[in-house]
């Protein structure tokens, strides 16, 4: 069984998730909250496998919970539940470390399907990516030569990308792979050249865009 714990602070969305996954013969829900606060306390209490993570919260927020799970050293994958109107709290929660995003009104296939994805390691980050955000990438600056379109990226370039999305550090990275600091480096060195961007974030939102995670 896939634990989960839920925070939201909206009652209806929270019985609404767990009559969802009450479906689900894999997925169990073992600890809900109401704020961010409370959220800390029954994650640390209960250790689930995963989280489903409101982005606006009361006395903290959903970032707020992020990087305090990401601080504590050993934080479960958390997976956003968010609106059209996040933009900014998605590009901030990539920073953060969410491994994904799930719109408040999934289906009951994408809501399981992202869980299960999230809890086996993986990344869910386009289906709530909206349009306005990538939109948004034809007015940033590019300050690397790139071809367009982009050279493509080597299977180790997309694996270091998925961890960058995930809010993984170079090191932390080198140690999920096995291999050194400096070539995880070189190599997203390498994808910010391709892609044409500046920064990590950049990197992310490109690449989402041209269909590589």
């Amino acid at each position: 069984m896939i634990r989960v714990a839920l925070v939201d602070d909206q009652t209806l969305v929270r019985q609404g998730i767990r009559s969802l996954l009450e479906l689900a013969g894999d997925i169990t829900i073992v600890a809900e909250a109401e704020d961010g606060e409370q959220g800390l306390a029954v994650i640390a209490r209960e250790t689930p496998d995963l989280v489903l993570l409101d982005v606006r919260m009361p006395k903290k927020s959903g970032l707020d919970v992020l990087r305090d799970l990401k601080a504590s050293g050993s934080p479960p994958p958390v997976i956003l539940l968010t609106t059209f109107d996040d933009d900014e709290a998605l590009i901030e929660g990539v920073k953060a470390g969410a491994r994904g995003y799930l719109l408040k009104d999934v289906t009951l296939e994408r809501l399981t399907e992202a869980i299960r994805a999230v809890a086996a390691g993986g990344t869910v980050i386009r289906p709530a990516v909206t349009e306005r955000v990538l939109r948004g990438l034809e007015h940033v600056p590019r300050t690397f030569d790139a071809l367009d379109p982009p050279d493509p990226l080597t299977r180790r370039e997309r694996e270091i990308l998925r961890l960058m999305a995930g809010g993984y550090s170079n090191r932390e990275i080198a140690e999920a792979l096995g291999t050194a600091e400096g070539t995880v480096k070189n190599h997203a060195s390498s994808i910010l050249s391709k892609l044409g961007v500046r920064d990590r974030t950049r990197a992310v939102l490109k690449a989402l865009e041209l269909g590589y995670i």
